[in-house]
């Protein structure tokens, strides 16, 4: 059962007096300028919004009065879990409260020593797995995805990376904690990878697996930068609302959701095959343990493409060169292959001109203006060699899905499948998933001019 408006909004409030840490200056009566709702014409609201290139669609939306309101709800809601515990900083210091964290998940609550009630909450939230979650289902859709992770991430995660940024009202925090520059752009994508590369290994989303610990890090990273732009007065909250409201985790949780429900739709199906199904509880369990409500994780294919159109439409359209322009430019410059070799040289021009290729085709209606709009100029060469990279890659997913079915060698080719994945980890160094309040910028070096 959803949760009812009324109790969310009574949730979204007590924020406020929970956590008055990080949320006692904020008013959580305040329309953000971000938040488009009724306060509108329904014309000019879609022509406002994230979803303007479907008006057809955002009318629909409308007409789901309920559904709108949840999310935009949620646009005002943090974590209500790990937010208390990031809120400890003061007292215990960032390394400290990292370090517990890291103790509490490799080895358990019992183990650490003078370990706050918040971290207990925060720990057992995550375990209390919902009745809806099927382990085995997950692991099948584990399974099934280290086939497109292993392939076409450390091609693609340039270019999923980009479309988190096109939107300034969403990608403010980025910029705000110096992501602006090469060396930090390359190590938050190196971290979105290792997170959801960890994720399909075998067991990793299990208690002690790797993939529950690096959820919990990412959770307390999200926090930490709420609490440190709120209390160190860098927030606009009449214009931006909260830092990393749940709705914007929803673009990189539910992104594979997104394009199998929307394929689904396409072939005039209305629900998933066992394979689909297999991967979109894949997919719910990991935004469960990333904190992600229940009532945004729907399960079949209408609802999830519903849900993910309902948040672009709550989403107020927005592109300036200050705040995205320069998370892009410092996406596409990021260093991240070793280019010590001819051969790095190579794979990282091939993998530049892919990525570029592929946000266009997945992001921009595959229309190379919209994507010059956005800052991302794909030329002649990026053309040929992303053909030439997608070829292979094709060639790649066909042969291991084939192997898929066939009994001899299935095991052997899943093994194959988990040797690189874990390669391409190892080659992205370690992730800390920290962030350092003392590298911020001020909103006023990055804020556009009204």
């Amino acid at each position: 059962m959803p949760t009812p408006i009324a109790y969310l909004r009574a949730r979204i409030a007590a924020q406020r007096t929970d956590n008055p840490a990080m949320y006692g200056a904020v008013d959580f009566s305040i329309h953000p300028e971000r938040l488009l709702l009724d306060a509108e014409n329904p014309q000019e609201l879609i022509s406002a919004s994230e979803l303007r290139s479907y008006p057809k669609v955002a009318a629909g939306l409308l007409e789901n009065r309920e559904l709108m309101e949840r999310v935009a709800a949620y646009t005002m809601m943090g974590d209500a879990v790990a937010d208390p515990y990031a809120a400890l900083m003061p007292e215990f210091g960032f390394k400290r409260l990292v370090d517990m964290l890291v103790e509490a998940c490799d080895k358990g609550l019992d183990t650490v020593e003078g370990a706050p009630a918040e971290l207990f909450t925060f720990i057992r939230s995550m375990e209390a797995t919902p009745a809806w979650v099927d382990m085995q289902l997950v692991e099948e859709g584990a399974r099934l995805q280290r086939v497109a992770f292993a392939n076409v991430a450390p091609w693609a995660i340039r270019g999923a990376f980009i479309a988190t940024f096109m939107n300034k009202y969403a990608a403010l925090p980025m910029a705000l904690t110096g992501t602006l520059s090469n060396k930090t752009a390359a190590r938050r994508i190196k971290e979105t990878a290792t997170f959801f590369g960890t994720s399909v290994l075998p067991g990793a989303l299990a208690r002690f697996g790797r993939g529950f610990k690096a959820a919990a890090m990412v959770r307390l990273m999200h926090s930490m930068v709420r609490f440190n732009v709120l209390s160190r007065g860098q927030w606009d909250q009449k214009v931006y609302g909260i830092p990393i409201p749940q709705v914007d985790q929803m673009p990189a949780g539910l992104i594979s959701d997104f394009l199998i429900s929307s394929k689904v739709l396409k072939e005039g199906r209305s629900d998933f095959t066992p394979e689909e199904r297999a991967q979109i509880e894949l997919s719910r369990y990991r935004c469960f343990l990333l904190g992600l409500p229940e009532d945004l994780l729907a399960q079949t294919p209408q609802g999830i493409v519903d849900a993910w159109n309902a948040r672009a439409l709550s989403l107020r359209a927005g592109f300036d060169e200050a705040t995205c322009g320069g998370l892009l430019r410092a996406t596409l410059e990021a260093d991240l292959i070793d280019t010590s070799t001819p051969q790095g040289q190579i794979r990282a021009r091939l993998e530049r001109s892919f990525a570029k290729v592929y946000f266009m085709q997945n992001f921009c209606d595959g229309s190379d203006k919209a994507a010059a709009r956005f800052g991302v100029k794909i030329r002649a060469i990026d053309r040929m060699r992303a053909a030439a990279v997608g070829l292979t890659l094709l060639g790649q997913m066909r042969f291991y899905g084939a192997a898929a079915k066939t009994p001899v060698v299935r095991h052997l080719a899943d093994q194959r499948l988990v040797g690189k994945v874990r390669g391409y980890l190892g080659s992205l160094g370690h992730a800390e998933f920290t962030t350092d309040a003392a590298k911020y910028k001020p909103v006023s070096a990055i804020k556009p001019a009204a």
